[in-house]
């Protein structure tokens, strides 16, 4: 019989003794989860598909794989590359990250979200994968050797590849490509400090080289589906055929579906091969973002147009989900607490949809209808969005309790216009507020007509009870959203009397 001598032993023992139950529990749970994925695949393989691609330089091609079977868990399971851990299994962690190649350049993406047929034509590089054919170790191996850069080691292979992908893309904003991996032992400042020692070495020859090939048009399996088509017309005839399909952009969102609510998604189509949903277009009149945009790309596209926007897009998620996640599918999935779609209907933004040969346009506050529920009809998608190019006047805050990778308790997007002193225009949008994003009808009246002035401030943000009733969940309170919606007015426009108003470097 085990006796405590004191309080605090008993209380280690018990700690102890429910540390070893989560763990047994987590790993009982990933081993459900792996037998109902084997039985999803019996369950689709008439679905399944064949592609190639590239892995650590070399040649792999596959038949009849599920279009739901995740890249890690094949690596691990299926090819014994266990370098690439299992963490969170949700991309929030970076523990899974791989780099991945395509015409477009390479990609830190996390392989715990990634479907196989997203990878077709493409290369992949490991941990494996990354020292050189005689050993020689990759100079960001060599800097986290020495400084130091490991303690248990579980997070470093997906740190690994997020650094190496920024070495060889030239990045050197470490705060931003290392934002997307979790450290709970070693520490960030050992990490970036190796990042920024190998930042001015060389990138090997077998990476440049190898890791910049992709897979040669000829060698596309001759048996592939009609599940990943390789333009907008071939989608729309497809979902027309197929209505009731599952569209995968990013995964971000569906991958989700598959490793934590273990779902068959039946039949599945693949939007990554659709090049001309990935445009694009900015002229003197408008901005068209195609549905395949990718949030890294936006971010590029919309920082010098509206640079608080392309701010808030450095904190939507990560490197690696930014490089998955897509504008139509953060749009199309109608989450309440979206971040985008507040700030483009503060834009004055018009969703583009199409079905079959049909297109349609409306206002995108039109499109969400109540939660979980957008106007969007069977067998039609997103195919772009677009909005007028104006004179800067937006500013987009985003509150959450981190402030990297983090959902928001309250997403506020203002563009006020005001001419010779008085408001003659104003979009206001909020996300986290209502059961989808929702403009502040109420408060833009308050305001249009008024004095800019903080009288007409104060009159406004009474306002915000009338436009929104939101709710108390783990995030917020709805009492602190409301205040915080009504203090995000008097921010904007402090920020626009030229007042200090981040909070991001605070000194005594």
């Amino acid at each position: 019989m085990l006796r405590c001598s004191t309080a605090f032993s008993c209380q280690i023992t018990v700690r102890l003794s429910n540390v070893m139950l989560q763990t047994g529990s987590a790993f009982l749970s990933m081993s459900h989860r792996r037998e109902t994925r084997g039985d999803a695949r019996v369950k689709r393989r008439v679905l399944n598909m064949d592609i190639t691609f590239l892995l650590n330089g070399e040649t792999v091609e596959l038949s009849d794989v599920s279009p739901t079977m995740t890249l890690l868990d094949w690596l691990r399971e299926d090819r014994h590359l266990t370098g690439t851990k299992e963490g969170c299994n949700e991309g929030d962690c970076g523990a899974c990250t791989v780099m991945v190649t395509d015409c477009d350049g390479a990609k830190a993406l996390n392989a715990c979200i990634l479907f196989m047929p997203q990878l077709q034509g493409k290369a992949v590089r490991t941990v494996e994968g990354v020292s050189g054919p005689d050993d020689e170790l990759h100079p960001v191996q060599q800097a986290m050797i020495d400084h130091h850069g490991s303690q248990c080691g579980f997070c470093t292979p997906g740190f690994v590849m997020s650094m190496t992908t920024a070495h060889l893309n030239g990045e050197t904003d470490f705060d931003r490509q290392l934002a997307g991996n979790l450290c709970r032992c070693t520490g960030y400042a050992p990490i970036i400090r190796a990042a920024k020692a190998a930042a001015s070495q060389p990138v090997p020859v077998w990476v440049k080289d190898a890791g910049r090939r992709v897979v040669d048009p000829a060698s596309t399996p001759q048996n592939q589906p009609p599940y990943a088509p390789d333009n907008s017309d071939a989608l729309a005839a497809l979902y027309v055929a197929n209505p009731d399909a599952v569209l995968v952009a990013g995964a971000t969102d569906v991958g989700l579906w598959v490793t934590k609510g273990l779902r068959d998604l039946g039949t599945v189509i693949f939007l990554g091969n659709c090049a001309d949903l990935k445009t694009i277009a900015i002229d003197k009149d408008t901005v068209r973002l195609g549905a395949m945009v990718d949030m890294n790309a936006m971010g590029a596209a919309i920082n010098d147009l509206h640079p608080s926007y392309g701010e808030m897009i450095r904190r939507f998620a990560s490197v690696q989900v930014r490089g998955a996640a897509t504008v139509g599918g953060n749009i199309a999935n109608g989450s309440p607490i979206g971040d985008n779609p507040p700030a483009l209907i503060a834009l004055d933004a018009v969703l583009h949809l199409r079905k079959g040969d049909s297109r349609r346009s409306l206002p995108l506050e039109e499109f969400f209808i109540t939660y979980g529920k957008q106007d969007r009809r069977p067998g039609e998608f997103v195919e772009a969005v677009s909005f007028p190019r104006q004179t800067d006047r937006l500013k987009v805050y985003k509150l959450s309790k981190r402030f990297d990778q983090d959902i928001s308790a309250v997403c506020g997007c203002f563009n006020i216009t005001v001419e010779g002193g008085t408001v003659t225009a104003a979009r206001i949008a909020f996300g986290g507020m209502a059961a989808t994003p929702k403009r502040a009808t109420a408060v833009e009246t308050a305001l249009i007509g008024q004095p800019w002035n903080s009288d007409t401030i104060g009159t406004a943000q009474a306002e915000f009870d009338v436009d929104y009733r939101p709710m108390t969940d783990m995030r917020a309170s709805a009492r602190y959203r409301l205040a915080s919606a009504k203090a995000m007015l008097a921010r904007y426009y402090a920020d626009d009397q030229g007042e200090l108003v981040s909070v991001l470097e605070v000194s005594a």
